[in-house]
Order: structure tokens, then sequence, then C-alpha cells
């Protein structure tokens, strides 16, 4: 191998260890998370929502926030038929790379759980599990907010935002595709 040809291999190593990539990190699988999210269910039932134009506007209305598909899945708990709970995993953009959430909710539509399944941005803007806390028991509120109900983390603004949007959008789909308000 040539000077010129070891010189090109480690700068290409070197923009691979910098490179938003070598951040990323997925801590659940789809089926881990939905274990963790349900488990002493005997069952999880997926149901998936293709969004009418009337269901997007009074969801976006509702979270305000951006739907980005009008398809939603809810993963059921149940357990002896009974329903434990429903989860849904949201994908968004942090600053300029994706996170995924999943947000557990009670039958009557409480959080119950927040989860990081992946996140891609730099470790140092990915929230605590005891920040992911906060969102514990609330449900869709105009003081569901950085600032008022939700916490801020000290240079990780926009990490806060988009989590918080994430959860306002599941609550706003529970409370149109399964609560029916």
């Amino acid at each position: 191998m040539g000077r010129a040809q070891r010189l090109l291999t480690i700068l290409i190593v070197l923009w691979s260890l910098g490179s938003p990539c070598a951040e990323a990190k997925v801590f659940y699988s789809k089926q881990e998370a939905l274990r963790v999210a349900f488990p002493e269910a005997d069952a999880v039932e997926k149901k998936t929502f293709f969004l009418t134009d009337q269901q997007v506007k009074a969801v976006e209305s509702l979270a305000r926030s951006h739907l980005d598909s009008r398809l939603a899945i809810f993963y059921i708990g149940k357990k002896g038929g009974r329903i434990m709970g429903y989860a849904m995993i949201d994908i968004h953009t942090v600053r300029t790379l994706p996170e995924a959430l999943m947000v557990v909710l009670s039958p009557t539509g409480k959080v119950l759980s927040t989860l990081i399944l992946a996140f891609h941005e730099p470790p140092e803007y990915r929230p605590s599990d005891r920040w992911l806390d906060q969102f514990d028991e609330k449900t869709l509120t105009p003081d569901l907010w950085m600032g008022r109900d939700i916490a801020a983390i000290t240079g990780a603004t926009l990490t806060v935002y988009a989590a918080t949007r994430a959860v306002r959008r599941i609550l706003a789909l529970y409370e149109v595709l399964i609560a029916g308000r």
C-alpha cells in the first residue's frame, strides 16, 4: 500500500469516527421494547390506522405539532383479553439526526413510561431515564411543555422539544384514534 493510499485510509477512518453514525446507539429493538412495555402481557396486538384529513387536523391541533405521516400504529398489551395499555413508537429528528421514542399509555390515556429505543445524536444530548420519568402520569394538557410541566436539560434544548412534541403527538393520536374524542 502506497503512502497516498495509507493517508486516504487514515482520513476515512478518522472521518468515520467523527461522523454522526459513530455516535448512533440503538438501545432496544421493537420486540424488546414491547416486552419492557408489557412484561405481564400474554398478547400484544398491533392496530394500524390510516388517518383521514380530519383526523390529521384534529391530532395536529391537539398536539400542537406536525404529523409526518398519516400512518399510526398502536401496540395493545393484553392479559386475559383485558387491555393493559397502549404503546406507540415515534421516530423524529432531534437536531439533524433521528431518535426513536416509545411511549406507553394506560387504558385511560395516561403516560405510564417513556423509553428511548434509539438515539443517533451525540450521547451528551440524550435525555436520562430520570428526565423521561417526568412524563409519567401525564395526559395531554396545555402545560405539557418545557418550562411548564417539563424541565429543561442544559445544553439539550432541542432534545427536550423533540421528546415533548413526540409525547404530545402520541397522546393526541390516542385521544383521536383510541378514545374517539
